[in-house]
């Protein structure tokens, strides 16, 4: 998609701010290990589709550092707006309605859809709704966002939602009259904040709390995943597990290539993961598994250890048929 693309490198981004011109330019601070920031780029890529005058380019926050220090990038996914080479606004967190939102209204003002001062086709009021409700598992319409509520029922759902670790997207409500008040007869529920479900409406403020008193609103709802659950699936992803430096194709530390040697002496299958390439996974495992060094090993699930164990088991000849499970 032409006017999808990604910048690997400083000077392709200025060269890509600098070919927009006046149009709107979207650009999603992104990260491999963030499973939001794929399903943010889906979103992205239905908006490049759907707003063909702007462009929109994504970039590895980790790998183009002078940029996202440049721009303060603490976090990801991270959405910046641009015209005319310059930074007009800004977009923390995976909200996918905020993004289309704002997309939508920062085309229409820079007259981006069909050149200046020609405004874009309304959709159908319905079919929008739809896709709003439908943007993430769990939708929030409050006013405000939930870094900033505004009123004291959307902090209060917000509050219930953070305390479950549920997962959810928002919807400022106060951005957009028309959904503010076509949404009220869509649902046929007159007040706010209001909460969606894989598009069902569930209810609002008073609902939430009584699903939460009953012990019903994780099931209702999504959970957020934690970083231990995220551990514990990574570990689990192949029965015999190696979180090293680099990959089988090339360690980056020789501690790790020298365990890299061992394993592929071993004649047994096994998976790799660079903690090179997610800090969060990195300083997570140490604790998680109490074991403060790297590379660590894992068969089916357990911890076996370090290099130091992987070389005494290969010397008791133990090492197979632990790898295999067998021990």
């Amino acid at each position: 998609m032409a006017n999808f693309v990604e910048a690997t490198s400083s000077q392709q981004f200025e060269d890509l701010l600098s070919k927009a011109g006046k149009f709107l330019t979207v650009v999603h601070f992104q990260a491999a290990w963030a499973p939001q920031c794929s399903q943010m780029n889906d979103v992205m890529g239905e908006l490049a589709k759907e707003n063909k005058h702007a462009m929109f380019v994504k970039l590895e926050a980790e790998a183009v550092p002078e940029v996202s220090e440049k721009y303060e990038i603490a976090s990801v996914p991270t959405f910046l707006f641009f015209k005319g080479g310059q930074k007009i606004d800004r977009l923390d967190g995976a909200h996918a309605p905020e993004l289309t939102n704002k997309v939508q209204r920062l085309s229409v003002s820079s007259g981006g859809l069909g050149g200046p001062g020609t405004e874009p086709p309304k959709d159908d009021l319905n079919e929008r709704l739809k896709r709003l409700i439908n943007a993430a598992p769990c939708m929030l319409f409050m006013k405000g966002s939930p870094q900033e509520p505004r009123c004291g029922f959307s902090r209060q759902i917000v509050a219930l939602f953070k305390d479950h670790a549920i997962q959810f997207s928002s919807f400022d409500i106060l951005s957009d009259e028309e959904v503010r008040g076509g949404l009220k007869t869509f649902s046929n529920w007159p007040t706010y904040p209001q909460v969606y479900v894989n598009g069902e409406l569930v209810g609002g403020l008073d609902i939430v709390k009584e699903l939460a008193e009953s012990g019903e609103l994780e099931n209702t709802c999504p959970k957020a995943v934690t970083l231990e659950h995220r551990l514990k699936s990574t570990i689990n992803r192949c029965p015999v597990m190696l979180f090293m430096k680099g990959n089988k194709e090339q360690a980056k530390c020789g501690f790790s290539r020298q365990i890299l040697e061992i394993m592929n002496s071993a004649g047994v299958e096994y998976s790799t993961f660079d903690i090179l390439e997610d800090e969060e996974v990195r300083q997570g495992l140490k604790t998680y598994s109490n074991w403060p060094t790297y590379p660590q090993l894992y068969v089916k699930g357990e911890l076996i250890g370090g290099l130091d164990i992987v070389k005494e088991l290969k010397e008791s000849g133990d090492l197979s048929s632990v790898l295999r499970g067998e021990c």
